[in-house]
């Protein structure tokens, strides 16, 4: 397994209120364009996208409350285990948010996609750090969203 961590933000959310928005599968459908809302079915324990013809799922595997999920794939091209860790900052308000990824990749798909899953969740953590301070997140177009979606009402 070829382990990536993303980097450490603080997020200004409390953990229990960061903990809360990630525990239930159904609460990462509110965050996806339109558009891609139809390819995607979630329940609490569970969500499944078509992806480029392909069923791709994330199943959740262990809840920690308040500080850690662990998630697991659930049909992907490849084994992975994600864990998200919500520890206390100095401020209470506030989260030391990190994402560690295990995937079972070889070589060849490590050397090409290794870069690109660091990448992917440092910008995760970015865009929560964004949407926690009622910022858009870089890069996201707001026009993909729902009319009135405001990063500064998110609420964990």
């Amino acid at each position: 397994m070829a382990e990536f961590k993303s980097k450490r933000a603080t997020v200004s959310k409390a953990p229990y209120e960061l903990y809360m928005a990630f525990v239930d599968m159904r609460n990462f459908v509110q965050f996806l364009p339109e558009e891609k809302k139809a390819d995607v079915t979630a329940d609490f324990d569970s969500i499944h996208a078509m992806v480029q013809g392909f069923n791709i799922g994330v199943k959740v595997l262990q809840r920690t409350p308040y500080s850690r999920i662990e998630f697991a794939d659930d049909g992907a091209p490849f084994q992975f285990r994600m864990n998200m860790h919500f520890d206390p900052a100095s401020d209470p308000y506030k989260t030391d948010f990190q994402i560690v990824l295990d995937a079972d990749l070889n070589f060849m798909m490590k050397t090409l996609l290794g870069g690109k899953l660091k990448e992917a969740l440092d910008k995760v953590v970015d865009g929560l750090v964004a949407m926690s301070e009622g910022r858009m997140p870089e890069g996201v177009d707001p026009s993909m969203y729902p009319e009135g979606f405001d990063p500064s009402k998110f609420h964990a």
